[in-house]
Order: C-alpha cells, then sequence, then structure tokens
C-alpha cells in the first residue's frame, strides 16, 4: 500500500513515521509513505498557498490552485488513488473506516490549515473524514492517526494473522483488561482465573471483561456489537447488579 500525506509542514512527519510501528511496516515493504510539499504546487516564487476569504473575515484559506495541481500529479502517476480531505465536516473516522482503507492500494490525505480550504475543492477529492467535534490546528495529527490505523491493518504488520481481532473496536467491543508480571503490585494482584492455564476460562473471563468495560464506559457500542445468546445474559446480569447497587 502507498499513503502520501499532503501538507504545508512536511517536517511534521520526520519523526512519527520513522518510529515504531510505522517504521517497521515500511521495512517490511506492506507500506509505502510519501509527504508531499503543498507549497511545491504553488503558482508564483513566493509559494503562496493561501489567502484572505472572500467576504471578509479571520484567518486565511488554503488556495485551490495548489490543491487540485498536487491531487492532478498524484493521478497521473495512479488514477485510482483515493483522495481524502481531513475536515471536521466529514463522518467521523472508526475502526469499521480504518478496514475498509485498508484495503485500497494508494491513499492521498490532504492536511487542511488557517481557516480551512477553499470549498471547491470537494469537487476534485472522493471523501471527507473528522477525528472528532473538535478543532486541531491543523490536519497533520488527523492524517498521521488514520495512516496509524490503516497500516497497522496490512497483513503481517502486527506480526500474523489475529494480532488485531481482539483489540477494541475490531469485536465492537472495548478490550479486555491486560496483566503481566509481577503477580502482585503494592497489594493488587492479577485475576487468578489467568493465572491456572484453563483457555476456556480465560477467553470466557476475557469476553465478559470485555463486556463489563464496554457497558460501564460505553455502552452506545452495544447497539451495534455482535452478542450472542451467552453475552446478552451476562449484560442482564450486569443490569440486574448495577439495579441492586443504586
Amino acid at each position: 500500500m502507498r499513503i502520501d500525506l499532503l501538507t504545508l509542514f512536511p517536517e511534521f512527519y520526520g519523526s512519527p513515521l520513522s518510529q515504531s510501528m510505522l517504521q517497521r511496516a515500511q521495512q517490511q515493504g506492506a507500506v509505502t509513505f510519501g509527504v508531499i510539499n503543498l507549497r511545491d504546487f504553488a503558482e508564483d516564487r513566493h509559494q503562496v498557498t493561501d489567502d484572505r476569504p472572500f467576504g471578509g473575515g479571520p484567518g486565511m484559506v488554503l488556495k485551490i490552485e495548489p490543491l487540485v495541481k498536487a491531487i492532478r500529479t498524484v493521478r497521473q502517476d495512479d488514477a485510482q488513488v483515493r483522495v481524502i480531505l481531513m475536515s471536521p465536516q466529514g463522518p467521523v473516522f472508526s475502526q469499521d473506516k480504518a478496514r475498509q482503507l485498508a484495503q485500497q492500494q494508494h491513499l492521498l490525505l490532504i492536511c487542511g490549515h488557517y481557516e480551512g480550504v477553499d470549498d471547491r475543492i470537494r469537487h476534485y477529492i472522493d471523501e471527507e473524514l473528522s477525528l472528532g467535534d473538535y478543532i486541531l490546528t491543523g490536519g497533520e495529527i488527523a492524517a498521521l492517526t488514520v495512516a496509524d490505523a490503516v497500516t497497522r491493518l496490512l497483513p503481517g504488520v502486527l506480526g500474523g494473522e489475529g494480532a488485531t481481532e481482539e483489540e477494541s473496536f475490531q469485536t465492537g467491543l472495548l478490550e479486555y483488561p491486560h496483566y503481566t508480571r509481577p503477580r502482585v503490585f503494592e497489594g493488587h494482584g492479577v485475576p487468578q482465573v489467568l493465572l491456572e492455564g484453563d483457555h476456556r476460562l480465560i477467553a470466557r473471563w476475557r469476553r465478559q471483561e470485555a463486556l463489563r468495560r464496554t457497558a460501564r464506559h460505553r455502552p452506545d457500542l452495544l447497539a451495534k456489537a455482535v452478542l450472542d445468546a451467552e453475552d446478552r445474559k451476562f449484560l442482564q446480569t450486569l443490569a440486574e447488579t448495577s439495579a441492586k447497587d443504586r
């Protein structure tokens, strides 16, 4: 897979793309990152990429010409590239969306900045994505988040099949708790079931803990999660216990 990041600040990506999982994914050949400087597509010698908004108002707006020129340059090399604008007006990015994008061969993520981008950009992109209902200084962090979430889903990146299957949101639930040595720390012990080696009981405990955490912290996820009869019975028991404790 190739992921291109179109930005006014290419130096932003120097460190994160050369660390940890993103670095290993590149070394394995699972992904190639391209950082594209939007200023290289400006049409004047001063490389101006922004201007004041028509109608007045605060801030500056990214100009349409360099954005479209950059998009067309990438599309000349690969007409199938999926062009995505990071924007607070897009649908919220999710694990399901990450899985969809991981099936693509080439992504171009556009990082907005300043007050926004010339709205005519929407005639030249495939979709918009948001990280949530808050404002970032620029789209660089948002684009990096998408690139990270997508890359870790590529085959072999996390060390084999099934490596991501039980993580938060993969199953529609929050992830179960994890423990490692020592067995007891300042009086806090590890659940006994994890020490006894019965993998059937461990799997059941982990499923129930994932349900418990989701019901407590993100009950909205339960409406979309795939639940069997045992799951529903456990959740009913949780609800009844909670009602008694009130």
